[in-house]
């Protein structure tokens, strides 16, 4: 086994834990996304790490030729599209090039803000207290009418952060990254 393929391994249970952390406290809130005005898949979301790039991108290597072709495309016109908006820095709302008729094209491979988006949680910084979000404003009235469930992301991003770096290690790479779905995919 490569150490790439074991690594893999490692970032899909990893996810496999955020995907059921967010559905516990999905179910605490009664909360069902169905998509919304504020659509998080037309948010611009930066991605930090080369494993979750390169995972995506294997899962694109999964589906037929026409179909990626055709997100190869939307992530190009995306990326024209918030380029153009550079200059003037006003945000620009643009469908991730993933989604489909709603769906996400790599569910399965979908990186980590993608998976942890939504839910009130909250993030424990070294000596500080933690630091609680509210959530997205479609389950405000949900999230505002129950008790707070405890979704402590910090175990999630230190787990991520060591398999990001193992990765870094093992292909000695050194740079940073910071892209959107679209930008991986181009």
């Amino acid at each position: 086994m490569t150490n790439q393929t074991r690594l893999f391994k490692r970032l899909a249970a990893l996810y496999a834990r955020m995907d059921e952390a967010w559905e516990a406290a999905a179910a605490h809130y009664g909360f069902i996304c169905r998509g919304c005005a504020d659509n998080c898949c037309e948010t611009e979301f930066y991605h930090y790490t080369y494993i979750e790039k390169h995972y995506l991108l294997s899962g694109l290597k999964t589906l037929p030729l026409p179909s990626i072709e055709t997100i190869k495309k939307k992530a190009k016109a995306a990326c024209t599209a918030r380029d153009e908006t550079r200059p003037v820095e006003r945000p620009v709302r643009v469908m991730c090039p993933l989604n489909s008729n709603g769906l996400c094209q790599l569910y399965k491979f979908r990186p980590m803000i993608c998976r942890l988006h939504g839910i009130p949680h909250e993030l424990k910084n070294p000596g500080a207290n933690p630091v609680r979000q509210p959530g997205c404003a479609d389950g405000t009235p949900l999230f505002k009418a129950a008790t707070y469930f405890k979704f402590d992301r910090t175990p999630l991003y230190t787990a991520m952060a060591k398999i990001e770096m193992e990765y870094r290690s093992s292909t000695d790479n050194r740079t940073r990254i910071k892209q959107t779905i679209a930008e991986m995919l181009t």
